[in-house]
């Protein structure tokens, strides 16, 4: 079974820390443990990662993201659960690590239409999202009212080593060389 990688900016501690809590207390468990906002999914950064070079000169060309938290979403079909997050330097770092690392093949929520997000649950068997959104809108009503800006520093690399496994930092790289 091979690894799967990302790149990814994470949320301040605090808010890290609030969506661990929400779900623990609502028994969601999946592969995203850790509260990130995707910056390029793993289509294109195989193992070995011989990537690795290129997503960090690119982090090293990319002055820190500004990040800002906001209310709730479900993507479309039931696929997600989702704090909003505006950012187009997020965008701008997605498109960035495209044009570097080149994947012969991208997901379709790659590109300029990629939706920057923090997944709280995926809709998966047994997963009501409809009762989790009543839930987290609870949880998350100070959001919704009044939205967090944040700015990220690093590039986070997150490696799941296999299927039934989770996503876990493996390696940071500051943006703009620091």
């Amino acid at each position: 079974m091979t690894a799967s990688h990302l790149l990814a900016l994470l949320p301040p501690t605090e808010l890290a820390g609030r969506v661990k809590a929400f779900r623990a207390a609502q028994g969601i468990q999946d592969a995203a443990a850790v509260p990130h906002v995707t910056v390029k999914a793993r289509s294109g950064l195989g193992d070995p990662p011989s990537w690795l070079g290129l997503a960090c000169a690119v982090a090293a060309e990319t002055v820190p993201v500004s990040l800002t938290f906001g209310g709730l979403r479900l993507f479309g079909g039931g696929r997600a659960l989702y704090l909003t997050v505006q950012s187009p330097s997020a965008l701008a770092l997605h498109l960035a690590l495209l044009a570097a690392l080149k994947p012969e093949q991208q997901f379709s929520s790659e590109g300029p239409g990629m939706t920057p997000h923090l997944t709280l649950a995926l809709g998966r068997r047994g997963v009501d999202l409809n009762s989790l959104f009543m839930a987290a809108q609870r949880e998350f009503a100070d959001l919704a009212a009044t939205s967090l800006t944040w700015t990220a520093s690093e590039l986070v690399w997150l490696r799941k080593p296999g299927p039934g496994a989770v996503y876990l930092p493996v390696e940071a790289w500051p943006l703009g060389g620091g």
